[in-house]
């Protein structure tokens, strides 16, 4: 299955002064993970961050790119930018983006051909709203925006995407999709992508689950077939909740 992946995504949290003093926290307790462990922080946070994890086993995520390189687009970054900075890994169609700045499965699949051509690792989400899964339609929303997403990725870039399965209606609102939920649509984004690919690039593929992931149900979520990690929202900013979900990730 694919390498087990701890991501927390700190969203709008945290001065570059305070992401150092969290990260300074964290390192010490994650130091002999057996996963790969990750920070994705507000771009303001960005330099402090990459210095902050230097000599450490935590890599630099950001929350998103734009799909140009450069041009006429105020308030914008771009993955060349990123990589010229030294940052790892970006976060891309997370739902938030989604729903609050118009992020589509189109503009998500430019950002992903831009952040994989810059050399980036893309952290992608997908999942469905609360209305999709009560119509009964969570799998085919999950397997569109894994589809369009991946549209021109190669069998070889694909090791450089992590897909991340957040349901909607699970992010920040207390509620968290059972562990038999998540592994059910996590089992059905793996046949996707090996519909896409074949059996061995869907076996390989990282498949995080982010829907309200925390210290207290991390193990059981994290021990089921198809969860190969998590992406991890408010938990990441508290330094002992996320290491008890980093140790869970065996």
């Amino acid at each position: 299955m694919g390498k087990y992946v701890i991501a927390g995504n700190w969203k709008m949290n945290k001065t570059p002064a305070e992401a150092t003093e969290l990260i300074e926290a964290i390192k010490p307790l994650v130091k002999d993970a057996t996963c790969d462990v990750v920070v994705g922080v507000p771009f303001v946070d960005l330099c402090a961050a990459l210095e902050a994890v230097k000599g450490s086993n935590i890599g630099v995520a950001a929350q998103n790119c734009h799909w140009e390189k450069s041009g006429a687009y105020t308030g914008e970054i771009s993955a060349e930018m990123l990589k010229a900075m030294g940052v790892g890994y970006v976060i891309l169609g997370h739902s938030e983006r989604r729903t609050y700045f118009g992020d589509t499965d189109v503009t998500v699949q430019k950002r992903m051909r831009a952040a994989l051509d810059a050399g980036l690792t893309v952290i992608l989400c997908v999942g469905e709203y609360l209305e999709q899964r009560e119509q009964g339609v969570t799998g085919e929303v999950c397997a569109m925006q894994t589809k369009i997403a991946l549209g021109g990725v190669s069998k070889e870039e694909l090791a450089r995407v992590i897909i991340a399965y957040e349901p909607v209606w699970a992010i920040g609102t207390g509620r968290t999709a059972t562990a038999e939920q998540a592994n059910e649509v996590c089992a059905l984004i793996r046949e996707t992508v090996a519909g896409l690919y074949d059996g061995d690039a869907a076996a390989a593929v990282t498949i995080q689950y982010g829907g309200s992931m925390n210290a207290a149900n991390a193990a059981e979520l994290l021990a089921q077939s198809d969860v190969d990690g998590g992406l991890i929202g408010g938990a990441s900013l508290k330094p002992q909740d996320f290491a008890t979900i980093v140790a869970a990730a065996k």
